[in-house]
């Protein structure tokens, strides 16, 4: 996927190679890749630790022994006092019809059972790698061989019932070594986000103490990553030079969510092993945040490039809620749950943004039922007569269907309905792109028309085909009719669409994710029936032999779609889980006692003593 960058690019080369890492990474689809290994300074051995029998227990992490460079002269401490009482965020569900029951459960266990077999293949095929090849059966190391799709399931597996899978899962996750790989560079926030997450969340769903323990071993890997000379992390990491006792600098050129995306993940761990270096790290990154929220050309939200280095977070000129910059917003009202409202930055950050968001990145589209939905576009800024100018550039992300769950949850906790109600219209613009897909799947990225008034939006079909010439690069006032259908016949538009720039699905979770967190707050039963309805979709369209693959085009109209034998550990770490709860009962996982991570794991939220 290409994500959009604005019309304006007086930084283009900067932009397109952060993109190409931002599209293979936060895009889920990192390929980083190498012959090196490292184990402080000796060389890998020929038999990993994942071969050890089930009884291995690795010594204390020698990332702990590594003598830090830049020593922190004072150490932040998390605040000392009771949690607040936060406002409740999940609806009380009355009381169930035994028709409806019957309906959910059976919805319940065909997710499940989708689940089970990939979870098998895995374990047959691909049993302590990454990933696993969902057409050919193979494997994949892609985010540091370590058992991403392991870690990623440990808490799907808990929550689904499966406790015979997750003691197996457990015990061979004990024996993970984050001392080596093979891999040349790593990502730190996505080694934070399904790594650290997943450990984190399994021990706090189950208490055993050897995910507490695997949780530490990845935060002391992550901490070395931070041993700058201000502090700020080092984005895309070389793991075998740090642990030469190499210095390090942190990057010019870095995305917002890349260093943005730790505070849920560090103050967790902070807090469970009473270690206060974690919680210091992410502070003094998200203080400079909020020093800076004010003072960016679309104050109030930063944009998608920061320099680490030089800590000037208010220099680039594009701005999303979306790819890039996506969990940097996202981590706002949840850390502000986390830590039951002792850091109220969190609460003041988020609602500063979200209220510039709701003014220049939110938009209504024009779409043939006229239904009052709304979606999230790219903003770019440039100076005009020494005033800045903001102009929207309308393109939907399936990424950016998170959207709609974090407004409603972050308008629940700080008790802002016009918060919930734009969450609501966000997932429902997702729904609605789901529904009007040939397959009943949303496509990665497309382009629509945005409505004059967000009041009043009657669809005009001259209109849509003006726009869809237009963004085709023939830019003129009289439509062209026939070129308008050759355009809409080529490219399979749906009425609504302008163009699709990306017609992959790679089997992501956001469009659910919004619709359970809204599903929790409203209690709407026509979420319940649109989340069937994707995931039937989803399921028929993307099975292989051996598990579920992501897909190459999702506007066919005609044939089979191609499979692109890639199943990313989020498929069975963040979308099945989001299926399985949204048809399970209200109170597993209550809203009001966890927060999710962006990776889906579910942390326990400090709760004032009753």
């Amino acid at each position: 996927m290409m994500p959009s960058f604005g019309r304006r690019r007086t930084w283009t080369s900067l932009l397109v190679g952060l993109a190409l890492f931002f599209i293979l990474s936060r895009l889920r689809n990192l390929r980083y890749g190498g012959p090196d290994t490292f184990a402080f300074g000796a060389p890998a051995p020929s038999g990993s630790a994942h071969d050890k029998g089930p009884g291995y227990r690795h010594p204390p992490s020698r990332w702990t022994s590594l003598k830090l460079h830049y020593q922190v002269p004072s150490m932040r401490q998390f605040p000392k006092g009771q949690p607040l009482a936060l406002p409740k965020v999940q609806k009380s569900f009355g009381s169930e019809s035994a028709s409806d029951r019957d309906v959910r459960l059976r919805r319940q266990a065909a997710v499940k059972k989708t689940f089970l077999r990939c979870w098998d293949s895995y374990r047959a095929n691909a049993w302590l790698s990454d990933e696993l090849a969902p057409v050919t059966g193979g494997k994949r190391d892609l985010f540091g061989g370590w058992g991403a799709t392991l870690v990623d399931s440990l808490d799907t597996l808990w929550i689904m019932g499966l406790r015979s899978e997750f003691d197996e899962a457990v015990t061979a996750a004990a024996n993970i070594s984050f001392e080596t790989t093979s891999l040349h560079e790593i990502s730190v926030f996505e080694t934070n986000i399904r790594y650290l997450g997943g450990f984190l969340a399994a021990y706090d769903l189950s208490g055993d103490k050897r995910l507490l323990q695997k949780a530490k071993e990845v935060g002391d890997m992550l901490y070395i990553a931070f041993d700058t000379p201000n502090r700020m992390p080092v984005a895309r990491w070389n793991p075998h030079t740090a642990s030469r006792g190499q210095y390090q600098t942190a990057q010019d050129s870095v995305l917002l969510a890349e260093i943005g995306s730790f505070s849920l993940e560090f103050i967790r761990l902070s807090l469970l092993t009473g270690d206060p270096k974690w919680f210091d790290a992410v502070q003094r990154i998200m203080e400079e945040f909020e020093k800076q929220q004010q003072t960016t050309q679309l104050p109030g939200m930063w944009p998608v490039v920061v320099n680490a280095r030089t800590q000037a977070f208010n220099k680039h000129s594009d701005y999303t809620l979306g790819a890039m910059a996506d969990s940097m917003y996202e981590y706002l009202p949840k850390t502000h749950a986390l830590v039951g409202g002792l850091l109220p930055m969190y609460r003041d950050m988020y609602e500063a943004a979200m209220d510039t968001a709701i003014r220049y990145n939110l938009f209504r589209p024009m779409v043939p039922d006229e239904k009052d939905i709304l979606m999230s576009g790219m903003v770019s800024t440039t100076t005009e007569s020494g005033k800045i100018v903001a102009t929207l550039r309308p393109e939907a992300q399936h990424l950016s269907c998170f959207i709609g769950g974090m407004f409603a949850l972050g308008g629940k906790l700080i008790d802002n309905q016009t918060h919930v109600d734009k969450g609501e219209k966000l997932a429902d613009g997702c729904v609605w792109a789901y529904q009007a897909s040939p397959l009943g799947i949303m496509p990665e990225v497309f382009r629509m028309v945005p409505c004059k008034s967000a009041d009043n939006c009657p669809w005009n079909e001259e209109e849509w085909m003006k726009a869809i010439v237009k963004t085709a690069g023939q830019n003129t006032e009289k439509l062209d009719v026939a070129r308008a259908e050759a355009l809409i016949a080529q490219k399979r538009l749906p009425r609504g669409f302008t163009n699709v720039q990306d017609t992959r699905y790679i089997l992501r979770p956001e469009a659910i994710e919004s619709v359970f967190i809204l599903y929790r707050i409203t209690g709407r039963p026509d979420l319940l029936e649109s989340a069937w309805a994707m995931f039937e979709a989803i399921d028929l369209n993307t099975r292989t032999e051996l598990a579920n693959s992501a897909m190459g085009d999702v506007m066919v109209t005609d044939g089979k779609p191609s499979l692109s034998d890639s199943m990313e550990s989020f498929w069975l770490g963040e979308t099945l889980k989001y299926f399985y709860l949204v048809f399970s009962e209200p109170d597993v996982i209550d809203l009001d006692e966890y927060v999710f991570n962006t990776e889906a794991h579910p942390f326990k939220r400090l709760l004032p003593s009753s």
